[in-house]
């Protein structure tokens, strides 16, 4: 299974462009207190680092499944998350929604995990091959975490 994160070449283009997807303005700020999930590098972030919150429509969603949400990323390019990384450490202690998407970008199903269980709970979603690939959400405000593909 491979982790992955937002590809840095996107916010690449967006920081470039100085505009999200959603056509919303790419405004840096400091996060005073950290904690923020950051969707680049699949940490949370440090308190003092510079952070931007934008809107992103993640890959392997399509019509009405194609949402647009907000997430945090760095306010500049920063060295990712590994190809090779497994399970985001700091994403472990948290419950997460896991929508599995099929090859016409609609949901197929989903569950509820708790991080300890998250991985069992993945390999249960894309044990079915119609399953392609797998969003990891927020609980509480459904935002897009990361995506899970075999």
């Amino acid at each position: 299974m491979d982790i992955l994160a937002i590809p840095a070449a996107q916010l690449d283009g967006i920081r470039a462009a100085g505009r999200d997807v959603a056509g919303n303005g790419y405004r840096p700020t400091v996060d005073r207190a950290g904690g923020s999930p950051l969707r680049c590098c699949l940490r949370l972030s440090r308190p003092g680092e510079q952070v931007a919150l934008i809107a992103y429509r993640p890959a392997g969603t399509a019509g009405a499944y194609a949402e647009i949400g907000p997430v945090f990323v760095h306010a500049a390019a920063c060295d990712g998350y590994p190809a090779d990384g497994g399970w985001p450490p700091e994403y472990r202690d948290r419950q997460q929604v896991l929508r599995a998407y099929d090859d016409r970008g609609r949901i197929c199903d989903a569950l509820l995990v708790d991080g300890a269980d998250a991985e069992t709970g993945i390999a249960k979603l894309l044990a079915d091959p119609a399953n392609v690939v797998v969003h990891s959400r927020n609980v509480l405000y459904g935002c897009y975490m990361f995506a899970i593909s075999r």
